[in-house]
């Protein structure tokens, strides 16, 4: 789904979108609801893959970290703007992390 010419969630669906790049042009918004924001990009060469950006405390942080370590979690570094903990999934989906607290 274009993000640029379609409604980027449903109105049903609660979240209401926070900001869009290129007011309203670009291929980047971020949604929320709830405590739970979530940044939606739109890649031409992804269109059969996700990429999600998962922002946690710093609580949830030093516990996934923990997590990665201990099940021993294959993980890259990225670039999202900043330093990121990339983890892909066995579709090929990206879950990006912050790297730093």
């Amino acid at each position: 789904m274009s993000i640029r010419n379609r409604p980027v969630c449903p109105p049903i669906s609660g979240f209401e979108k926070s900001w869009h790049e290129g007011d309203g042009a670009g291929g980047v918004c971020q949604v929320h609801r709830a405590g739970c924001e979530i940044i939606l990009c739109e890649d031409a060469t992804r269109r059969d893959k996700a990429r999600l950006f998962v922002a946690l405390n710093v609580d949830g942080l030093t516990a996934f970290r923990r997590e990665i370590v201990e099940r021993s979690i294959p993980t890259e570094k990225s670039w999202w703007g900043y330093d990121v903990i990339k983890i892909v999934d066995p579709d090929g989906n990206e879950l990006l992390f912050p790297a730093a607290e």
